[in-house]
């Protein structure tokens, strides 16, 4: 693709496998649907099986691999790390990167610890690069018009938030232990894999939260060892078994700073549920409904609307007044999951172009693993945590 009076963003990513390719389809599509001031070019990837990394590149589109994400931080040629690896590398590939003069895109949760996500915000404002998190649901167009319609004021003032994140893959006790099942590389369960990105929306639409009080559940305590594919599909190794030391569920209630109340849920152990992202936000003049595997439909009821023609509607984010949406297709023609990625990397490149790093960036991952850290203390002690504690 010609590139006339365009600079270049050189990419490099250290990862490849399920959100590397999300991420990899991305980047090469932003040129295709967006005119932006600045275009990614697909320079290199990481990871430590020469093998996999070197078909990855190939088959993805970048220019060239190394073994070694150091070496990647190394080079000359790469302006933006992108870090799509398990939650126990995310502080020091991206504190490195920084200190290289890197920009930093890095997937949830931020870190295994909100220590460790306090010195990674600390070390991007230190480097003055732009940083950014991965919480693509944000990106969604209805999700962004459920925002804006908000921000109108059109709900009035907001009561209740209730969302969930329901998924059923590790039910089979025959399921491997994966690393997501291994608090020393994931640093929780399903509440920072899961809980993280309903947490990150009740953040974005309702506010910031005050207190929580929470319950977490292991139901499968020992699995055997073994991988997973990307399909979510497990293989067991034979005769060796570990410790579950996550949660399998995660449910907590919580008062937001504006005096809304919030119950959020999140479990691998919800039969039929194979992707459940859904919520419901609950305001004086309305109320609006969204489900992650029907992303382009928002549900609104307005209060105003006359007796008898009172009721969710169901509106299709397809037309050109619904945010991102008229970057692609006529209305009515949706999208799909991947672009969430796309709308969320366009606003990186338009950080990288005018100098600002867009939200969600490293400081809504520090607020988000303070409100993590207050739900698992919460679950220690009992008791209601207050946020104030944490800042």
């Amino acid at each position: 693709m010609m590139m006339i009076n365009k600079k270049q963003v050189r990419i490099g990513m250290v990862g490849y496998k399920f959100m590397g390719k999300a991420h990899s389809h991305a980047f090469r599509d932003i040129p295709f649907f967006f005119d932006t001031e600045v275009v990614p070019v697909l320079k290199a990837i990481a990871g430590r099986d020469e093998q996999g990394v070197r078909q990855a590149a190939e088959k993805m589109g970048w220019d060239s691999y190394e073994t070694d994400w150091r070496r990647l931080i190394e080079r000359n040629d790469i302006d933006v790390i992108d870090i799509v690896t398990p939650n126990n590398t995310h502080a020091e590939i991206a504190i490195a990167a920084a200190k290289a003069g890197k920009h930093v895109i890095c997937e949830k949760p931020l870190a295994l610890t909100l220590e460790e996500s306090v010195q990674m915000l600390e070390e991007v404002k230190k480097a003055g690069v732009v940083h950014m998190v991965c919480h693509n649901y944000r990106f969604a167009p209805a999700v962004q018009f459920a925002k804006k319609l908000i921000d109108q004021g059109r709900l009035g003032r907001i009561f209740h938030i209730r969302a969930t994140f329901l998924q059923d893959w590790l039910m089979s006790p025959e399921f491997p232990l994966i690393w997501r099942l291994r608090k020393e590389v994931s640093g929780s369960g399903t509440l920072g894999d899961l809980g993280a990105h309903i947490i990150d929306l009740a953040r974005f639409l309702v506010g910031e939260f005050d207190e929580v009080v929470g319950m977490m559940e292991t139901f499968v305590k020992k699995r055997p060892l073994g991988e997973m594919d990307m399909n979510l599909k497990g293989r067991a190794e034979s005769g060796k078994w570990g410790e579950v030391n996550v949660d399998d569920a995660s449910v907590f209630m919580a008062r937001f700073e504006n005096g809304a109340l919030g119950v959020f849920e999140a479990t691998r152990f919800s039969r039929g549920n194979r992707a459940g992202n859904r919520f419901e936000i609950n305001g004086e003049k309305g109320s609006i409904r969204w489900d992650m595997e029907n992303m382009n439909n928002l549900q609104v009821y307005l209060e105003e609307d006359e007796p008898g023609l009172q009721g969710f509607r169901t509106i299709n984010c397809t037309e050109v007044e619904h945010p991102f949406a008229g970057a692609y297709w006529p209305a009515g023609h949706i999208i799909g999951y991947e672009h969430t990625f796309i709308n969320l990397l366009v606003e990186m490149m338009n950080g990288i172009s005018r100098g600002f790093s867009p939200s969600p960036n490293f400081e809504d991952g520090v607020r988000n693993q303070m409100v993590l850290e207050a739900v698992e203390q919460s679950v220690r002690t009992g008791k209601w945590v207050k946020l104030s504690e944490y800042v």
